[in-house]
């Protein structure tokens, strides 16, 4: 028979089981920092004065994601961190309210959390500029040349580029090679991989479609 203590601490188990459950879509990874963050949270909120040392989702108010949040300051966690622990709460929350009723409203919205800063560009060392030129510079790598193409002319960032896929571009050949690219990660923007990335481009292009929709396959980037 377990004791109300044992019975809450059993709950919270099942919470977080069918929590991860809910997560199933995510990536690994993904799914393990989430429940890393909630379990953290989960025992902050327990430790607070009048809570007994046990969790109970009704718990989860805008006040205390607002307290959590001030805490995490506190202890010198970063505004990057602080916006992905606020993120992981209202996935949490939105768990609670759509798959187990016990939550009514998603205690994060009206938080709002100063603006992320902009990092300063980076400008590599002569040594990694020497490297750059010289893995760029190699023969009989038109794939290489194409990846470098569309990030250094076109602009592209790398996650863009890994997930291009092969519907997202259309070739003009009486461009002199033109692509044009909808990045998704741009909100749908098209743009145009002129001069350079051009040129390289269409020397890729008949081996992009080999290995399924997309343009740099991992496995082919790899090799």
């Amino acid at each position: 028979m377990l004791y109300p203590e044992e019975d809450v601490i059993e709950k919270v188990r099942a919470l977080l089981g069918d929590y991860e459950q809910f997560l199933a879509g995510k990536a690994q990874g993904t799914r393990e920092a989430y429940l890393r963050t909630v379990r953290q949270l989960i025992g902050w909120l327990a430790q607070l004065p009048g809570h007994g040392g046990q969790f109970q989702p009704s718990q989860l108010t805008q006040t205390a994601v607002e307290m959590y949040l001030a805490h995490l300051e506190q202890e010198g966690l970063s505004l990057h961190h602080q916006a992905r622990v606020k993120s992981t709460i209202s996935s949490f929350a939105d768990f609670l309210i759509e798959e187990k009723g016990l939550l009514r409203r998603n205690p994060t919205r009206g938080i709002d959390l100063p603006p992320l800063p902009l990092l300063a560009p980076h400008q590599l060392s002569a040594e990694q500029r020497s490297i750059l030129h010289v893995l760029v510079a190699q023969p009989d790598d038109p794939r290489g040349a194409a990846l470098f193409a569309l990030g250094y002319w076109a602009g592209c960032r790398v996650s863009e580029v890994s997930w291009l896929e092969m519907a997202q571009t259309m070739w003009v050949p009486r461009w002199a090679g033109c692509m044009w690219a909808t990045m998704g990660a741009r909100g749908g923007i098209s743009i145009c991989c002129t001069k350079p990335a051009s040129r390289s481009m269409p020397t890729c292009k008949p081996g992009m479609t080999q290995s399924g929709p997309m343009c740099f396959p991992p496995s082919a980037v790899s090799g």
